[in-house]
């Protein structure tokens, strides 16, 4: 299989994200609420995880397929499908990079919330992405933002002081929450650049526990943490690194119930029109 070239795969298998997605099922499904989806609109969510923005667009009626390269968020997706009853959605494992079993123009929404973003080759990423969106439709694309004072993007930012170098010709995703770069790749794919636009959203993490907790979600099931970790172990830097980021948890935690979190996190919202 194609997607097995993807290194990415182990990473977002390490893990296990449905912990994490717990906390983001309210945002996801207001994100949703306003795309416009409606029934028998046929959407693709790439990187679709266990359906944080999937499922709420089946219930709404679209006939959604959820696609993303880990076999264990697949296999939850695809139960948490079940046991709705919604027999108008399907998750199945695939990469971003090459969607090769999906005819052009299949879809009338394709959706991608902090997924595709972290696919390697993103001028593929975007190229496909492109190719399988129906004339008259859109790209929906949720990317953090690098340098952004909000969670996601410190969590980010902090970690990869604690961890080696990438590879060279590694091309960071957070580059797809900077405009010119996803101007410059989707104008690649045949977009023009006219419909293509961007707003600043934001994606609430709220969960019924303390940031210490939710931080340690981060740290025993996100890929790119536990590697954080890992490595600021091998350097004698673990105890650094927790103490960086739970300063940075407890900061930025706006509840008022300090047993619970609530944390919000801004985003690039794209939309490319076909």
């Amino acid at each position: 299989m194609k997607n097995k070239m993807n290194a990415n795969k182990a990473l977002w298998e390490k893990g296990d994200f449905t912990r994490l997605a717990e906390t983001m099922r309210n945002s996801g499904t207001a994100l949703v609420a306003k795309l416009g989806v409606k029934k028998d609109m046929d959407v693709l969510d790439l990187g679709c995880g266990d359906g944080t923005t999937a499922l709420p667009s089946a219930r709404l009626g679209a006939n959604v397929q959820g696609v993303d390269i880990a076999r264990n968020l697949v296999a939850a997706g695809n139960a948490r499908a079940q046991a709705e009853g919604l027999t108008n959605i399907t998750f199945r494992e695939g990469d971003a990079i090459h969607l090769d079993d999906i005819a052009d123009e299949s879809f009338d929404l394709v959706v991608s919330i902090f997924g595709a973003m972290f696919a390697p080759q993103p001028f593929d990423v975007a190229k496909e992405m492109f190719r399988v969106t129906r004339r008259g439709g859109r790209i929906v694309m949720g990317n953090w933002i690098p340098g952004d004072p909000t969670l996601v993007a410190q969590i980010l930012r902090v970690s990869s002081a604690y961890t080696p170098a990438p590879p060279e010709g590694f091309v960071s995703p957070m580059l797809w929450g900077v405009e010119s770069n996803v101007t410059e790749r989707f104008v690649a794919a045949g977009a023009s650049k006219e419909n293509i636009s961007f707003e600043r959203e934001t994606f609430t993490f709220e969960a019924p526990y303390t940031p210490a907790v939710f931080l340690d979600t981060f740290r025993k099931y996100y890929g790119p943490t536990m590697n954080a970790f890992e490595a600021a172990a091998k350097n004698g830097q673990e105890a650094d690194l927790q103490r960086e980021l739970e300063a940075l948890f407890e900061s930025q935690n706006q509840s008022a119930d300090k047993g619970k979190t609530s944390i919000p996190a801004t985003f690039l919202k794209v939309t490319v029109r076909r």
